[in-house]
């Protein structure tokens, strides 16, 4: 089936026929967000399979995402439509690498990025996302933390918590692109644009913008300043919506580059497929998903 119209019919037939709802995140292609049933961050989507009264979630993101999901699910049958959509910072760190440090770090309490496998976040005591990782940190009365993966948005809470972050060495590789040189360029061509970035994004880039919001926080800030015209880094795809939902602002990627091919991996045919075979399913092993569901109970407990 090649026809794009025809493709979208079946998936809005099958998807009643299976009591499924699909959920895409902000930086899955145009195409697939605008088919989804909701469209959000990692944790607003994971809540919301786990808040919706379907029996089957489709769920548009990378491996991770799925994973969450399932976590707060467990009854649910979670889809990824393509089980090979990874993600290069999750990857990162294992939940073995995470025991070691924890025995060099002895009684230091681990804040777990939400972007990290379920056996990461078993390993951890409270997980966090790019919009809570400050109330959460904060929350915790010790002053020295272990923070992974991200490094940089490690970094960024460290500044503004003044707490001591051990840091782990990982990033993303899409917001890793995102240069000082990318915005200098971008404001000498917009000078009356304002600038936000996504805290994963490395620090002397966050000290060129004028808000550093995770994706939600990206829509809210852009909805509220009077700018006309908003220069955006983060990856390319929240564009989409930025654009779609505020349709009288200009937003400007600050780099075009700023693809991240794993969420580029979901396809409509691939949706259509996985909601015709109920496969392939994401599913997290239950000693696991007990001890990591825990660490996301204690951050949704903060927030």
């Amino acid at each position: 089936m090649s026809n794009t119209t025809d493709i979208i019919q079946s998936i809005n037939s099958i998807k009643w026929q299976r009591r499924a709802v699909i959920l895409a995140h902000n930086y899955q292609p145009g195409e697939v967000q605008d088919i989804a049933d909701f469209v959000g961050d990692s944790l607003e989507l994971s809540q919301q399979a786990a808040q919706v009264q379907a029996d089957v979630i489709v769920f548009c993101g990378v491996h991770f995402m799925a994973e969450t999901a399932n976590i707060l699910s467990p009854h649910k049958t979670i889809l990824l439509p393509d089980p090979t959509a990874g993600c290069p910072m999750a990857d990162m760190i294992n939940a073995d690498a995470l025991r070691t440090k924890k025995q060099d770090l002895l009684g230091v309490p681990v804040v777990c990025y939400v972007n990290s496998s379920a056996a990461v976040k078993a390993e951890s005591d409270i997980c966090c996302t790019s919009a809570n990782a400050i109330k959460v940190v904060e929350s915790l009365p010790q002053q020295e933390i272990l923070f992974v993966p991200d490094q940089y948005l490690g970094q960024w809470v460290a500044s503004q918590t003044g707490k001591k972050l051990h840091l782990w060495t990982g990033s993303c590789p899409t917001h890793a692109n995102i240069l000082p040189q990318h915005i200098l360029e971008m404001k000498k061509r917009y000078p009356n644009a304002k600038v936000m970035v996504h805290p994963e994004c490395r620090p002397e880039v966050d000290a060129l913008a004028d808000a550093i919001p995770s994706t939600s926080g990206m829509l809210r800030y852009a909805k509220q300043i009077e700018a006309r015209q908003i220069i955006v880094g983060t990856e390319i795809s929240l564009l989409h919506r930025l654009q779609k939902e505020i349709p009288d602002k200009e937003f400007l990627p600050i780099n075009p580059q700023a693809v991240c091919p794993n969420m580029k991996l979901t396809t409509l045919d691939k949706i259509l497929h996985c909601l015709e075979e109920l496969q392939p399913q994401v599913i997290v092993p239950e000693e696991i998903r007990i001890r990591a569901y825990a660490a996301v109970e204690r951050m949704l407990q903060v927030v």
